[in-house]
């Protein structure tokens, strides 16, 4: 993966992995009907085509439901929680209204938790079902 990110794409191979992840091991209840993802102004196109290869491979739509609308500071440079929470402060915005039906989030890294926490509740504000954060890496496990 860290190879991957300063060319700006994945390897096929990291979706073929996560799509077999969740379909064989993890299979999550009730199963995802579309796929989300958390926007990057830096690398707008990087988890937007993973998103986009993963939803291909578990054959559901991906919807570019979430916009990031300002730039903040990486979670990983906060000091704290209240620090973390409050750098995502009006950082995204749901486009339209979500549907329904049970989504998949995906990211790229998890620094501390709360930018998919704060996306997912957006998504279930605007209506979406339940949401399903994924990522392929953490931050807090050196992955």
């Amino acid at each position: 993966m860290k190879q991957d990110k300063p060319k700006g794409r994945f390897r096929k191979e990291l979706v073929d992995a996560m799509a077999e992840m969740i379909q064989d091991r993890w299979k999550p209840t009730p199963v995802p009907e579309w796929v989300a993802w958390v926007p990057s102004l830096a690398r707008p196109n990087l988890v937007a085509d993973f998103a986009k290869s993963l939803a291909a491979a578990l054959r559901m739509p991906s919807l570019p439901a979430v916009e990031k609308v300002r730039e903040n500071d990486p979670q990983k440079n906060q000091q704290n929680r209240d620090h973390q929470c409050s750098n995502l402060d009006g950082v995204f915005r749901i486009v339209g209204e979500a549907p329904s039906g049970p989504v998949l989030l995906i990211d790229d890294v998890v620094d501390s938790g709360w930018t998919l926490a704060v996306v997912a509740a957006l998504l279930l504000e605007a209506g979406s079902g339940p949401v399903f954060p994924a990522a392929l890496a953490s931050a807090t496990t050196g992955d």
